[in-house]
């Protein structure tokens, strides 16, 4: 599986902000990759923005359509008319590992349910406009047997594919390479054993 998921380290937000009927809206985004690093996100908000009216949330802490690791709160907006939209937002956008605070600084007009809930979903949507993203690949690790002569060989092989070399061990008969073939491609080390003229010892993990 492929999908897009924020490019931002650990601990660094990608910030918006919009004014709505004199309220002003602040969207805080994070990679959330699991539910730790979101509530890292959200403990931050609060202690920026300790007198801001509202701080609603939403997340996926894992791949688009995540069932398990998900969430968002209204934290004291009338029910459905927050955490919902914006949860309906990042679902809709088909990101993955990707939390967000919507810091609301209520401005003295009342906007209605309908009214909040499109404002909640507007500064989501607002910051997802800029936020930069990168792809991630869902890859499984085989390990490769080889010579020592066919190590640079396969190398090659590999770099061409855009497939990782994630380790690399070796012994008094060669090497094993441990790379990251893409979870949604059919497995296939045949054209490297074409190339080599060998055949290939792999194993689904390292021995």
């Amino acid at each position: 599986m492929r999908y897009r998921v924020p490019k931002l380290p650990a601990s660094i937000w990608h910030t918006a902000d919009i004014d709505v009927e004199k309220s002003q809206f602040i969207t805080w985004i994070c990679c959330a990759p699991d539910i730790g690093a979101f509530s890292t996100l959200f403990n931050a908000a609060k202690t920026a923005h300790p007198n801001a009216s509202h701080h609603c949330t939403a997340y996926i802490a894992g791949p688009p359509g995540e069932q398990n690791f998900i969430g968002f709160s209204d934290d004291g907006e009338p029910g459905g008319t927050a955490g919902r939209p914006m949860y309906q937002v990042l679902q809709g956008s088909q990101l993955g590992h990707i939390g967000c605070v919507v810091i609301r600084y209520f401005g003295g007009t009342k906007l209605g349910t309908g009214g909040l809930a499109r404002a909640y979903a507007q500064a989501v949507s607002h910051a997802l406009e800029t936020l930069p993203t990168c792809e991630v690949i869902e890859r499984d690790i085989y390990t490769l047997r080889l010579s020592f002569a066919h190590e640079a060989i396969a190398r090659a092989w590999c770099e061409e594919r855009d497939v990782p070399i994630e380790q690399a061990n070796y012994d008094g008969n060669g090497v094993r390479l441990a790379v990251g073939w893409p979870r949604d491609c059919p497995l296939d080390f045949s054209p490297l054993e074409n190339r080599l003229k060998s055949t290939i010892e792999f194993h689904t993990a390292p021995p």
